[in-house]
C-alpha cells in the first residue's frame, strides 16, 4: 500500500494535467476555427444581400439625356443617365430585414451586426446606416468589418455609368460573440473536468482514510493484545501460586492472590466494557436518561474515586467550584464517566518526576454551567489538539504502550457532551499542560 499509493496519485495527477492541457489546446484551436467560420458565413450572407440589392439597382428606372445637336464631343447616338441610389428605394428597416432574413438562413440568427450603404467604399460617404453604425465603426480592434461592392448586373444599362455603391457590415465584439456561441461547450467541459477532479480527490481521500484505518486497526490490535496480555499473565501467575501447598495453608496469602485475580478480572472487564461502549457509539445507540442533578456532587465523587491514583502519582486536585447554579439535566452514569475520563486523561499524561496538579473550576452564566479541568502535564501539539476527539486516536509519546488505553476515552467524552447539548473545547501547550472546557445547559427549573 505504501508503495502503490504514491504511484496511483502520480499517474492520476499526470492524467488530469494531460486532459486539461489537451482541452486547453482544443479550445484554442476551436476558437480560431469558429472565428474563421463565422467570418466566412457573415461575408457569405452579406454577399447574398449585396447581390439582391444589385438586382434592384439594375432594374431601377433612370433618366436618359440625349446628345444635343451641334455638339461633336460625343457620338450622335450617345446618351448618359443618372442611376437612383439604394437609399431612394429602401429604408434602413428594409435593409435590416433583408440582412436578418439571410442571417437566419445561414444559422447566424444570434449574431449582432450594424450596416451602412455608401456611394463608394469610403465610410464617410454614407447614404443609409443603422442606428449604431458610426459608433461601432470607430472600434476597429474588437469589431470585424466587411465591405461588399453592390455591382450592377453585367450587361445592364447601368454598368459602368456611375461609381459602385457598397454594403458595409460590422460585427461588434466579434471575438466575444464567438465565445458566446461556444460558452455552453466550455461550461460543460469545465463541469465534467471538475467532476473528474472531485472523483480524483475523493479517491485519494478514500485511500488515505483506508490507510489511516489500517494503521488504526493495527495500533488498536497491538494495544488490545497488550492490555489483555498483562492481566492474563498476572492471573496465570496467581493461579499457579494458589496451587502451591504452602500458599493453600496460608489464609493471608490465599486472600492476597485471590485479590489479585479479582482486581485483574475487574481490569479485563473494564477493557471489555470500553470496547463494547465503542461499538455502541458506532451504532449511535448511546442511551441517556436526563434528570436534574447537581454537577458539583458528581465532580467531587469523581475526584474522590481517583484519589488513590493521584496519590500514587504524587499529585493533587485543586477544586475551585464557584458556580452559583450547578443543576443540569444529565445522565448520572455517562456524565460521571465523562468527567472521570477527563481526570484520567490528566493523570495518564502527567510528567515524570514532576508533581501533578489538576485544577477543576466551575462557573455559571444565566443559561450554562462551565466546567474547566486544567493540568500541568505534558500537553499536546497542534496536530494532537485537532485530532484528540477522534476515535482510536492516541497521542504518541515514544513507546506506544507507555500510556494505557485504546484511544476511545476522548471520543466517548465528545459524544456524551454532544448528547447533553453541550460544547467542549481544548487548549493545550506542549510541555506545559492542557485545559478542557465543558459547557452544559442548566436545568430549566434550576432545582434537583
Amino acid at each position: 500500500m505504501k508503495r502503490i499509493f504514491p504511484v496511483i496519485v502520480v499517474l492520476i495527477s499526470l492524467s488530469l494535467v494531460g486532459i486539461i492541457a489537451i482541452q486547453f489546446s482544443w479550445f484554442k484551436n476551436m476558437i480560431i476555427l469558429k472565428q474563421e467560420q463565422l467570418q466566412a458565413r457573415v461575408e457569405e450572407a452579406a454577399t447574398v444581400v449585396a447581390n439582391e440589392l444589385s438586382s434592384t439597382a439594375s432594374s431601377a428606372p433612370y433618366f436618359k439625356i440625349p446628345r444635343k445637336p451641334n455638339i461633336s464631343l460625343l457620338p450622335e447616338d450617345a446618351t448618359y443617365g443618372m442611376m437612383p441610389t439604394l437609399s431612394q428605394h429602401y429604408s434602413e428597416f428594409e435593409i435590416r430585414e433583408k440582412l436578418e432574413k439571410v442571417f437566419e438562413e445561414k444559422n447566424l440568427k444570434d449574431v449582432q451586426f450594424e450596416f451602412a450603404i455608401t456611394a463608394n467604399s469610403n465610410m464617410y460617404n454614407i447614404e443609409l446606416q443603422s442606428k449604431d453604425f458610426l459608433k461601432e465603426s470607430a472600434d476597429t480592434v474588437h469589431n470585424k468589418i466587411k465591405i461588399i461592392g453592390i455591382l450592377p448586373e453585367t450587361g445592364s444599362d447601368m454598368e459602368g455609368l456611375v461609381p459602385y455603391e457598397h454594403l458595409i457590415l460590422i460585427v461588434p465584439d466579434f471575438k466575444t460573440q464567438v465565445w458566446e456561441s461556444i460558452i455552453w461547450m466550455i461550461v460543460a467541459s469545465a463541469f465534467f473536468t471538475l467532476i473528474i477532479i472531485a472523483a480524483f480527490f475523493l479517491t485519494v481521500r478514500t485511500l488515505l482514510r483506508q490507510k489511516k484505518l489500517s494503521e488504526i486497526k493495527t495500533d488498536f490490535i497491538n494495544n488490545m493484545t497488550h492490555e489483555f496480555k498483562t492481566p492474563l499473565a498476572t492471573i496465570s501467575l496467581a493461579v499457579d501460586a494458589l496451587k502451591n501447598e504452602k500458599v493453600q495453608h496460608n489464609i493471608e496469602k490465599m486472600n492476597y492472590f485471590s485479590g489479585i485475580i479479582k482486581e485483574e478480572n475487574k481490569r479485563m472487564n473494564k477493557h471489555v466494557e470500553t470496547i463494547l461502549q465503542a461499538a455502541l457509539l458506532d451504532k449511535q445507540e448511546l442511551k441517556i436518561s436526563l434528570v436534574p442533578i447537581h454537577a458539583t456532587d458528581l465532580i467531587k465523587n469523581v475526584v474522590n474515586n481517583n484519589n488513590l491514583r493521584l496519590q500514587d502519582k504524587g499529585g493533587r486536585v485543586e477544586l475551585n467550584l464557584k458556580a452559583t447554579n450547578d443543576v443540569i439535566d444529565a445522565d448520572e452514569n455517562h456524565f460521571t464517566n465523562m468527567l472521570s475520563n477527563l481526570i484520567d486523561n490528566s493523570i495518564k499524561y502527567s510528567k515524570e518526576n514532576h508533581p501533578l496538579v489538576i485544577k477543576v473550576h466551575t462557573s455559571s452564566t444565566h443559561k450554562h454551567l462551565q466546567i474547566k479541568i486544567e493540568d500541568n502535564g505534558i500537553g499536546m501539539n497542534k496536530e494532537t489538539v485537532k485530532r484528540i476527539f477522534e476515535k482510536f486516536y492516541r497521542a504518541h509519546t515514544g513507546n506506544i504502550h507507555n500510556v494505557k488505553g485504546f484511544g476511545l476515552g476522548m471520543s466517548y467524552v465528545r459524544t456524551v457532551v454532544d448528547e447533553h447539548k453541550g460544547k467542549i473545547k481544548v487548549d493545550s501547550t506542549l510541555g506545559k499542560g492542557s485545559c478542557f472546557t465543558v459547557e452544559i445547559p442548566l436545568a430549566e427549573n434550576g432545582k434537583s
